[in-house]
């Protein structure tokens, strides 16, 4: 289980997040949602320590969740990727099999399959030497979330994943996310899309500074708690 417990976050002097609570059972595909500047990727880099939080604790199984970040997999928005790096698809996925193997060791037989396995999965194989800078947004997002299913990771975090993809890459990604949900990993997605896509998640976080909302569609998703994140109602969300 994933706890959160009373996360808050400051910067200067103002609050990113207040006291923020949730848990999150094994197998649960997770949608964070609320509008620009609620905290959303502000709540993944807290959760996972790139950011400081002004107080509250984070556990996965009962533990402290910092010493675990072996097991959790972070896709980060593209925005905050430098796509000007000099590496292929192949080394950014391999790149995932470096905690297991050691920066200085080879890498071994079955982290190579892993790695060969992953791109097959996301359909951008035949791109393996191709320098990520050369791909086009879609197969960026297909490379990271290859580079995600190498790390054989428990816990998941996709910070808006959809941004700039095509609808066939949309699909893969979703897929993925079911058979992570499936295999009992724990998946949160940050994301914007209050469309159709919203039936995909078993649970969703209604987040503005703080948590409005966390649970089903039909619980979160209601007029009141839509307005109380995007300060006005919405004309649609999907059914």
């Amino acid at each position: 289980m994933l706890q959160v417990r009373d996360l808050s976050v400051r910067y200067r002097g103002h609050y990113a997040l207040q006291h923020v609570s949730f848990k999150v059972e094994p197998g649960s595909l997770v949608g964070i949602f609320g509008p620009n500047g609620a905290g959303k990727s502000t709540l993944v880099k807290a959760m996972l320590g790139l950011v400081s939080a002004a107080g509250g604790a984070i556990s996965f199984w009962d533990r402290p969740l910092k010493p675990q970040l072996r097991k959790v997999a972070y896709v980060p928005q593209r925005s905050n990727v430098d796509w000007d790096y000099p590496a292929t698809v192949w080394e950014v996925v391999m790149m995932a099999r470096t905690m297991q193997t050691g920066i200085l060791r080879r890498y071994s037989r079955q982290s190579r399959e892993l790695a060969k396995a992953a791109l097959e999965r996301v359909g951008i194989w035949e791109l393996r030497d191709r320098p990520i800078g050369a791909l086009s947004g879609g197969q960026q997002q297909r490379v990271f979330i290859a580079r995600s299913l190498a790390q054989q990771a428990e816990l998941f975090f996709f910070d808006e994943p959809f941004v700039g993809v095509d609808r066939k890459t949309e699909d893969i990604i979703f897929d993925i996310f079911h058979e992570l949900k499936a295999d009992g990993k724990t998946v949160l997605v940050v994301s914007h899309d209050l469309g159709e896509t919203l039936n995909n998640y078993d649970r969703i976080l209604l987040l503005n500074q703080q948590l409005i909302a966390f649970g089903p569609k039909g619980q979160a998703m209601t007029p009141d708690n839509i307005e109380k994140a995007y300060g006005h109602r919405l004309k649609r969300v999907a059914a």
